[in-house]
């Protein structure tokens, strides 16, 4: 409420506008006036020349995006010509419309993110809910204990070490959720201001051990390059800016008054009681819980994985873990090949595919666009032939007509989206870049509605594994043929044509009833969603008779009520990654302007630009061999002593009691005999569907008590034809509505001369429910399955001299000779 707000707009206020400005707060700091940017009268109406700062949004709805992004252009080129001195802070929809607006102070590009965030979903679970939750402000939510109880009818009768209250999750979800990302002057800052001269790692480390604070990054005061994570090897520095991950910022924390407090009373305390912060009394206000970890010290040097030291375990004693050193041993510290992979040292003789693929590592020779930024990728030593990118269709060069015949090691990704737009090359780099192990790789398909056009194919034929198909969701034998049932994760792109509509939030209508059909048909498939508006999330994977989603639903409008901007982040399919909006992110310009280096940070951790130095987000999931740790504190120091990576949430899974929803309800014949007395004398009711069937398990068996007065009035058939019959309507009885659908697909997959050995019908992962800990508490127990968000260091650190090899020359040399021109 520091400034006043003008919004400028062409149209005349609407009403939903209308109702937001009659709120006392805003309407005494928000103006609206009807104006084009293009004229100088209406900018001077304005104050455009004295104003702090000037947002230029899209129209993200419109059904020619790239129209849209020409007016942005020219509101931008505008304001400069009017205003050159004003900040901007743009927000364009294509990427290959940002070159034209170089000049602004920041710009998102909405395309460039989307793709970047959809596809590290795909290998770092619900990073899009993470970066969702980062780039808010926000206090901590923690949903009402009492209501939620009250909506789902749960009574707290719970053993306090064994279970949990279905609202425990939304608690730490909720606290942790708080989080942000902060910046402050090393010399300045009583969180880090002691590590002067000691390794980044260390400082990050007892950071996070005594204040609970998560340093992430830095940059050099003489440099504009923030680096995320640089490792053990960099020694910082007075002037060095850190950012870090907590609930609050430094200057608000109660740790600066304790400070204070500390250095007028440092002079009374005797030498044996060493000054330190009264911890225990800041718990409160930070949101997390600083603890001294106890047998610190290691008499063994420990491994880069968190493999349980040699002496551990002896007479139940914990096992010990090396400490942080205060600057890095130069001969402890891993080295990396530029050329090499470290999954090649794991390559077996009988490994026969792996083996045959040699991938070069390079910048890829072909941009679909201008103001891509370069990646070091794994690429093909030759580029693919576009016949060769097909999926469906067979070719002089292999005769592989679908996913199955590959045979690929790894799972598929499978991207399914109207066009392929020049945004969707930020999708394949990340999944490509060096720093992931080649073993890892998945193979990409593009289940396309339109063929893509030959400068895409340009741009992906130098990439291992990528393959497109034209078809759509809607059909379930392209489905099948993309590979469907080998996929590890499915990414529903929302499509630009169906982006407006004439009723509010109807533009989703079709994406929503598509992938709840997925849902449905393949329920072991990770479905990830993109909705033009986030309130229709509700209906993401919905069953109209779980009384878990009704209450939340019920808790999400009361958050609405109160004004929170991130009412939605209780449901479940959003806090456990599975749907994103790209609307999401408009948090992400407006909060550059107090925060300008939020876009850098964000852009970093999603692959969207490297910077030398910088590390780059991965994950790793806990294993029943890495359960030794115990502690999310220990984790940290092991990661930090071993391989320099520095965690900053975790993805946690929990199994989940729902109501199962009665159509999904198979019948035992056992029971049926037990009851069929008891409801004898109804027989007779005539009200029953076949839906009504499905979706009450009484009237089916009235149904089947019905088909057997019918049977004895049926002619008599011999005894073996008459217990063939009786055999199959039991069978029929018995199955499920899950596994009426398993026999449609598998059916399908039969005509179409697909094996459906690899369907797996009854794999059902619905009853679960996750959800992100954003820099939780150091005392926070690991448990099995969590994974953990990691930000490694750079690889390419700490090769001493990369001298460039024949294959490093590679691909400079193939670039020069094939780069074309590129879309403008």
């Amino acid at each position: 409420q520091d400034y006043y707000v003008v919004i400028l707009c062409p149209t005349e206020m609407d009403a939903q506008v209308r109702r937001v400005l009659q709120i006392p707060m805003w309407s005494q700091r928000v103006i609206y006036l009807q104006g084009s940017a293009l004229k100088d009268q209406d900018l001077l109406r304005a104050k455009m020349d004295d104003a702090e700062a000037c947002f230029i949004l899209s129209s993200r709805c419109e059904v020619d995006r790239t129209a849209a992004d020409h007016q942005t252009i020219l509101r931008a080129w505008a304001v400069k010509d009017f205003a050159p001195n004003c900040p901007l802070y743009v927000q364009i929809l294509k990427p290959e419309n940002k070159f034209h607006i170089k000049f602004a102070d920041h710009v998102v590009c909405e395309e460039e993110f989307k793709y970047a965030m959809l596809a590290l979903n795909c290998i770092c679970p619900a990073t899009s809910t993470l970066i969702t939750l980062l780039v808010h402000t926000s206090r901590g939510h923690t949903a009402p204990w009492e209501a939620f109880r009250q909506l789902t009818g749960t009574k707290q009768t719970l053993n306090r070490e064994t279970q949990q209250s279905p609202e425990q999750w939304q608690t730490k979800y909720g606290r942790c959720s708080g989080n942000e990302v902060y910046h402050i002057n090393l010399e300045e800052s009583t969180f880090f201001a002691e590590y002067e001269g000691k390794s980044f790692t260390y400082a990050s480390f007892h950071a996070h051990k005594k204040f609970g604070v998560c340093l992430i990054g830095v940059r050099k005061e003489d440099k504009k390059n923030i680096l995320l994570n640089p490792g053990p090897r960099y020694i910082m520095s007075s002037t060095d800016i850190c950012f870090y991950i907590n609930i609050t910022k430094e200057e608000n924390s109660a740790f600066k008054k304790q400070e204070k407090h500390r250095k007028n009373n440092e002079s009374k305390l005797s030498d044996h009681g060493a000054s330190r912060l009264p911890v225990h009394s800041i718990i409160a206000s930070m949101g997390t819980v600083a603890i001294d970890l106890q047998d610190t010290g290691c008499r063994v040097p420990s491994g880069a994985t968190l493999a349980l030291p040699a002496e551990g375990g002896k007479e139940g004693r914990r096992p010990s873990i090396a400490p942080v050193l205060e600057v890095a041993d130069s001969s402890s510290l891993p080295t990396c090949d530029l050329l090499s992979d470290q999954s090649e040292d794991e390559t077996t003789p009988s490994d026969e595919v792996s083996a045959g693929l040699e991938y070069a590592k390079g910048y890829p020779p072909y941009s679909p666009y201008i103001g891509s930024s370069p990646t070091f990728c794994h690429l093909l030593h030759e580029k693919v032939p576009f016949c060769c990118l097909r999926l469906d269709k067979g070719c002089q060069h292999n005769y592989y007509e679908d996913a199955k015949a590959y045979g690929f090691k790894n799972k598929l990704i499978i991207v399914a989206a109207e066009t392929a737009g020049n945004g969707l090359y930020n999708f394949i780099v990340p999944l490509r870049a060096y720093y992931r192990p080649k073993k890892e790789l998945n193979p990409i398909v593009l289940l396309l509605d339109n063929p893509p056009d030959m400068h895409f194919l340009d741009a992906i034929c130098w990439f291992p594994m990528v393959y497109y198909m034209v078809g759509s969701i809607d059909n379930l034998d392209d489905l099948l043929r993309c590979g469907v049932t080998f996929a590890a994760n499915m990414v529903v792109v929302d499509k630009e044509s169906t982006m407006s509509a004439e009723e509010d939030y109807m533009a989703d209508a079709k994406t929503i009833v598509n992938v709840q059909t997925l849902f449905r048909l393949f329920s072991s498939l990770s479905i990830i969603t993109e909705l033009t508006h986030p309130a229709n999330m509700r209906f993401m994977q919905f069953r109209a008779k779980d009384c878990y989603s009704l209450a939340l639903s019920k808790l999400e409008k009361k958050e609405r009520e109160k004004g929170s901007n991130l009412a939605f982040m209780f449901r479940l399919p959003f806090a456990a990654g599975r749907v994103f909006s790209i609307s999401m992110l408009d948090t992400l310009l407006y909060q550059s302007f107090v925060k300008d280096y939020m876009i850098s940070i964000t852009r970093l951790l999603l692959g969207l630009d490297t910077t030398p130095g910088s590390g780059f987000l991965c994950s790793m999931k806990i294993t029943e061999e890495d359960l030794w740790i115990r502690t999310y504190a220990r984790l940290y120091q092991k990661l930090c002593s071993s391989t320099g990576d520095i965690p900053i949430g975790v993805y946690r899974t929990e199994s989940q009691k729902l109501t199962t929803s009665e159509s999904q309800i198979s019948i035992s014949v056992e029971e049926w005999e037990d009851t069929k007395e008891q409801f004898s004398c109804r027989g007779n009711h005539r009200n029953s569907t076949s839906s009504d069937q499905s979706d009450h398990p009484l009237l089916r068996r009235k149904s089947m008590q019905w088909a057997r007065r019918l049977s004895r009035r049926a002619p008599r058939h011999s005894a073996k034809t008459a217990e063939k019959i009786n055999q199959q309507r039991m069978n029929l009885y018995r199955r499920s509505e899950r596994q009426e659908l398993a026999e449609l697909v598998k059916n399908r997959m039969k005509h179409l001369g697909l094996s459906p050995a690899g369907y797996d019908e009854m794999n059902d992962h619905q009853n679960t429910l996750s959800y992100i800990l954003i820099n939780p508490s150091p005392d926070t127990r690991l448990e099995l399955n969590d994974i953990v968000y990691l930000i490694r260091p750079d690889p390419l650190t700490y090769v001493p001299n990369a001298a460039p090899s024949r294959k490093d020359s590679f691909c400079n040399t193939v670039g020069q000779d094939t780069r074309e021109e590129t879309q403008l």
